[in-house]
């Protein structure tokens, strides 16, 4: 049983400090190059988040020769995986939860198909589970691929790529969404003396060896954002995030800028940031998230409290996330009587005339942990806030509700 956390408004601190579990993307990434790397690769202050711990524990007992492996609702690991074991020459076969299951994987596995990979699906044609049949025979290392759908597909196949015997050559079509996490993958991978060619749409990688390296994780910008949403929606918060870096790899660092909006200050020092609530918001404006979508639920929550009617962009792939983002925060936001429309293909208006601060109110989370932090901070302006299916948070950010506790919200 996944039980509910109460949320009751409370009075919270003037001015706090929160340290940040390490980033659950570039951590998944590093697990990856590790595994390649044979060892070469050291990783400091790996993520807590769930996604991770069910990564890594898959890579450490690999030698073990499974004959199933199961990521639960982990996407990156899906993806990630599906890539790493078609080079491994041995028949496994790699499935999740139901929610996985209805994810696609299709582009994905086309590419690997096209590169040599023996790849069939179990159930339903382009969707895990997916069985690799071992033994992977280069026929090529050009590939075409779409880039507007999900960026991982792109990040496995470069993770994997140095290890091919050709390489890879990609030819990306349509924009590339979320190209920070393309950028992420190729900077990590370049630390570990991995290069790369980037020339307009092509992205090439030659046959190369890992050198030895350590990468060092950075703090989660993801999970600073629902802290930008708490100082947001406070009168004169500041909250301190130690060790996030203004040059970050991680798309979401554009929390920042964002915030700024909403009259939220980020003051850039040598071990961290502080983040404080300082007025200066400026008139509702359309704000694309192509290149940050996580950041999407927090931004558009926070919006609606505050009765800031912008338009979003860059939400293509939120319907394909752990849940139907786009329907999970209409269905929820309509409880305060806000309306998130489509106004024109992958442009939504928030429609704050008929918002309605209520006393109390239960949020469904749709076993997303994105729904349930970016809601929690409605406690700011609810008197009870119930966020059902609480434990979803340990898939990114398994503190998240003690350090809610820590800067002075009363959860139970």
């Amino acid at each position: 049983m996944n039980p509910s956390v109460i949320i009751k408004k409370s009075q919270i601190s003037a001015e706090e400090t929160i340290n940040l579990t390490g980033s659950k993307s570039e951590s998944n990434r590093a697990l990856i190059i590790s595994a390649l790397s044979k060892g070469k690769v050291i990783i400091k202050n790996l993520s807590s988040a769930a996604d991770t711990v069910t990564l890594n524990g898959i890579l450490n007992h690999e030698n073990e020769h499974p004959k199933v492996v199961n990521v639960g609702p982990t996407g990156t690991a899906m993806r990630f995986l599906t890539a790493y074991f078609s080079l491994k020459g041995e028949k496994i076969e790699i499935t999740g939860s139901d929610r996985m299951k209805q994810r696609p994987i299709g582009t994905l596995v086309d590419a690997l198909r096209t590169l040599g990979a023996d790849i069939s699906y179990q159930e339903e044609d382009g969707f895990p589970p997916v069985l690799i049949n071992g033994a992977f025979d280069q026929k090529t290392a050009h590939i075409l691929i779409r880039g507007d759908i999900s960026s991982q597909f792109l990040t496995a196949l470069l993770l994997v790529a140095s290890s091919l015997p050709q390489g890879v050559d990609l030819e990306i079509m349509d924009e590339l969404t979320s190209k920070p996490y393309v950028e992420m993958t190729l900077s990590m991978l370049k630390q570990c003396g991995i290069n790369h060619t980037w020339e307009k749409d092509n992205i090439a990688i030659l046959p190369q060896q890992f050198q030895p390296t350590t990468l060092t994780i950075e703090p989660d910008w993801s999970a600073a954002s629902y802290w930008y949403s708490v100082v947001a929606l406070s009168e004169n918060a500041k909250v301190h995030l130690p060790n996030l870096k203004k040059n970050s790899l991680q798309g979401d660092s554009e929390i920042a800028e964002i915030m700024s909006l909403f009259g939220v200050e980020t003051i850039y020092h040598e071990n961290g940031v502080t983040i404080e609530k300082v007025g200066n918001e400026i008139k509702p404006q359309l704000l694309d998230f192509k290149e940050c979508p996580d950041l999407a639920q927090t931004v558009i929550v926070c919006s609606a409290l505050l009765c800031k009617e912008f338009s979003f962009s860059g939400l293509e792939t939120l319907k394909i996330k752990e849940t139907n983002r786009i329907f999970a925060l209409q269905t929820e936001l309509a409880k305060i009587g806000a309306k998130l429309i489509e106004t024109q293909a992958d442009v939504y208006q928030l429609d704050c005339e008929l918002v309605n601060i209520p006393s109390q109110i239960t949020v469904a989370t749709y076993e997303d942990h994105r729904m349930a932090m970016a809601f929690a901070p409605m406690a700011m302006m609810i008197d009870k806030v119930t966020i059902e299916e609480a434990k979803v948070v340990e898939k990114s950010y398994p503190h998240f509700w003690e350090d809610f506790k820590k800067i002075g919200f009363d959860v139970k």
